[in-house]
């Protein structure tokens, strides 16, 4: 079955929200106190909410690009780490849906995106639809 426009758009929608949402929270981890905070607050030490930071940036490059589809199945796979953690961790220290809220919600993007990826990528593209997600 040829790759349907609507899976393509699906896919780019619900992609460039979850690359938007990821992006911000790596601003925020790099340039907000308030962020740093709640890091310290969690138990991770400073160091490893940069890391996150230009790891998560990374992440979405790799959605983003053209890249083999190795590259974007290792970028999927960190981010399912990353907001599964950050959901633990939320939990371990008893906060509520306004603290792990976020988390939850780009989790859903996430399993969206990963969706319409792997859907596009078992599909052959059709003359017409070209979407790029396919790797090498």
């Amino acid at each position: 079955m040829p790759r349907s426009k609507g899976m393509v758009i699906g896919f780019w929608i619900v992609t460039a929200l979850f690359c938007l949402q990821i992006g911000f929270t790596a601003y925020a981890q790099l340039r907000l106190p308030e962020v740093a905070e709640a890091f310290t607050r969690l138990g991770f030490p400073g160091y490893f909410r940069v890391e996150l930071a230009w790891a998560k940036l990374l992440g979405v490059v790799l959605l983003l690009a053209p890249v083999p589809a190795r590259l974007k199945e290792w970028a999927y796979a960190g981010f399912a780490i990353v907001l599964a953690s950050a959901l633990v961790a939320h939990f371990s220290i008893g906060e509520g849906p306004s603290a792990w809220g976020w988390a939850a919600g780009t989790f859903v993007l996430w399993g969206f995106s990963y969706f319409f990826w792997r859907r596009l990528e078992a599909m052959p593209a059709s003359a017409g639809i070209a979407a790029y997600p396919q790797g090498s």
